[in-house]
């Protein structure tokens, strides 16, 4: 779970630079001659749309990753706790042993 929330971490951030370098440019541009503006006003609409599409892609994956976690734990609880019940039988099934073999009085 640590990696993937430093997978979408890092993917959130990567986002976050590209619309930081967004806004940079549209300063950029708002200093620049008539041709040059036109051109960079084109490249950040440009940047714009594909920012838009990365989020949505990764807010899509986010979610289906989220899901699948979520369906994987849910299978694995039973699991989990049926495997719990017999590790502590186990334990309890060991220590009645030890209780036999060393508790026995020596006539």
């Amino acid at each position: 779970m640590t990696e993937k929330k430093s997978t979408t971490q890092d993917l959130e951030k990567v986002l976050k630079e590209i619309g930081d370098k967004i806004e940079e440019l549209v300063k950029k541009g708002a200093d620049a001659g008539s041709d040059a503006k036109e051109e960079i006003d084109k490249k950040i609409k440009d940047l714009k749309e594909n920012k838009t599409s990365l989020e949505a892609e990764f807010k899509k994956g986010k979610e289906i990753l989220e899901r699948e976690f979520k369906e994987r734990s849910d299978d694995f609880k039973p699991k989990l706790e049926e495997s719990k019940g017999f590790l502590k039988e186990g334990l309890k099934q060991l220590g009645l042993a030890f209780k036999a073999l060393f508790g026995k009085k020596k006539s």
